[in-house]
């Protein structure tokens, strides 16, 4: 039984991942692939990725190029959600900020730096003509649990995490959504050590053969609305909503696309250099 390690974010993204768990398909290859959570998002996925903690990860598109492009010793594989994800922009609900416009120069909620909600605050400015030195600043909060202590305690003024994920805390009356801010690419990919690729491509393969034969008929899946509503704690209307807009893939990302994400990134100064695709890609 060969031993793998994967990371994501526990969220309804990646239900497919726990589907085909359950359902023993990786063992019945003779592979042992044990599934971590990330609650820190992206920039711990890279961490544990340069460290070799996890083999793969499920990962955001921009994250993982700014760190391989930083020197993480790891390759995208795989696009996993083709269509982009929706980033709700969240001030407390007793905040007296009620609009993008208000938040110019307040101090955004990240997870950490290098994070999903790190580097779409940029895009986000940039969206807003910001002055990217200026009107940035940032206080680390580590996770949602953290981020929603942060905005109540007001230490944060601003928080971005995918708006389907936060429903319920807007639901609640703890958050407020001010707005909604999508990437400008595909949302999530997977990735995978280099060394990982180089010395276990046939199992890697096997993996992505699993995971694509059930994301590539998710929606189809008896009752699926229902079971990430009772799973994730979501509305079935939001649910719905949520399924509507996403689009899985099967297919690896292509060069136009890394170059449109090294080219935003390197305009934000998040990025010094660029890398050429086959350095940030690897095609099976």
């Amino acid at each position: 039984m060969k031993n793998v390690k994967i990371g994501g974010v526990p969220e309804h993204f990646n239900l497919a991942w726990y589907l085909t768990l359950k359902n023993g398909e990786y063992k019945d290859e003779g592979i042992n692939l044990r599934w971590k959570d990330y609650y820190g998002g992206t920039g711990s996925m890279c961490k544990a990725l340069r460290n070799g903690d996890i083999d793969m990860a499920v990962i955001l598109t921009e994250g993982i190029v700014k760190d391989i492009v930083e020197g993480n010793p790891s390759k995208i594989v795989q696009v996993f959600v083709q269509s982009p994800l929706i980033w709700g922009i969240h001030v407390a609900n007793d905040s007296k900020y009620k609009s993008i416009n208000d938040l110019k120069g307040t101090k955004a909620a990240i997870s950490r730096y290098g994070s999903g909600s790190h580097l779409m605050a940029y895009i986000n400015a940039q969206n807003n003509d910001w002055n990217l030195e200026e009107d940035l600043n940032f206080e680390v909060v580590k996770n949602l649990d953290g981020a929603v202590e942060g905005l109540v305690d007001g230490k944060a003024d601003y928080f971005m995490w995918e708006k389907f994920t936060t429903k319920p805390i807007v639901d609640k009356g703890v958050f407020r959504r001010v707005d909604n801010c999508p990437t400008p690419w595909p949302c999530f990919v997977i990735a995978v050590r280099d060394e990982f690729i180089e010395n276990n491509l046939e199992e890697l393969n096997t993996i992505l053969d699993i995971i694509n034969n059930t994301t590539s008929d998710f929606k189809s899946i008896p009752s699926i609305d229902k079971t990430i509503s009772n799973r994730y704690d979501q509305k079935l209307e939001d649910v719905q909503e949520w399924l509507n807009l996403t689009e899985w893939s099967q297919e690896n990302i292509d060069k136009s696309t890394i170059t449109n994400v090294q080219n935003k990134l390197f305009e934000l100064n998040i990025i010094d250099k660029k890398l050429q695709y086959p350095e940030i890609v690897y095609k099976l």
